[in-house]
């Protein structure tokens, strides 16, 4: 009993401090502070002001395993987001994490890494892990099978802006990210 008061207090007390503005004791623990609230408890705006999305994206994943004898069998690709849509659409109240955690995850990791997929900081290389482990339990769950590296590929179609019907489709983006090594799933 002890223990969960004291840990909702420390809870409580550093999302207040990485929430108020900026002061002595926040500037010290940053650090700290960000290693609790990232990527679970952070605070924004996005529920009361939501920005809508001008791009539509499609995640895809495949897999590779690594044979006993050094054989290396890679998987096609599977859709992320086309299973995500149809467990939203058939769900008459779909969950605020089924409908965003996929989008979230691309966008968190978009932010820290930029174009060049290179991990320079703690938290770029915790969102890569973040995105690795929810795409190889997405497999694991759907698809199953055994395997030890996951490969993701996103493609981002721009939405028309509404008026523009004369001027010709922006082309999709297709991006392809290197092989991520995860804990082995299905042995």
């Amino acid at each position: 009993m002890i223990l969960c008061v004291a840990a909702t207090l420390v809870h409580v007390f550093l999302v207040f401090l990485h929430v108020a503005p900026a002061n002595t004791v926040s500037k010290r623990f940053t650090p700290q502070i960000n290693a609790w609230v990232f990527p679970f408890f952070e605070q924004n705006w996005r529920l009361f002001a939501p920005d809508p999305e001008s791009v539509n994206r499609q995640i895809l994943v495949r897999t590779a395993h690594t044979g006993p004898g050094g054989a290396i069998r890679v998987s096609g690709w599977s859709d992320l987001t086309a299973v995500d849509h149809a467990a939203v659409e058939h769900d008459p109240f779909p969950s605020h994490t089924a409908q965003n955690l996929l989008r979230r995850a691309w966008s968190s990791y978009v932010d820290s890494h930029g174009g060049d997929d290179k991990s320079r900081t703690e938290r770029a290389l915790m969102m890569q892990k973040y995105l690795a482990n929810i795409a190889a339990d997405r497999v694991a769950a759907h698809k199953g099978g055994s395997f030890d590296f996951v490969q993701l590929r996103v493609i981002t179609r721009p939405i028309p802006a509404s008026g523009s019907a004369g001027s010709p489709p922006k082309p999709a983006e297709n991006r392809l990210l290197p092989w991520w090594k995860v804990s082995s799933h299905g042995k």
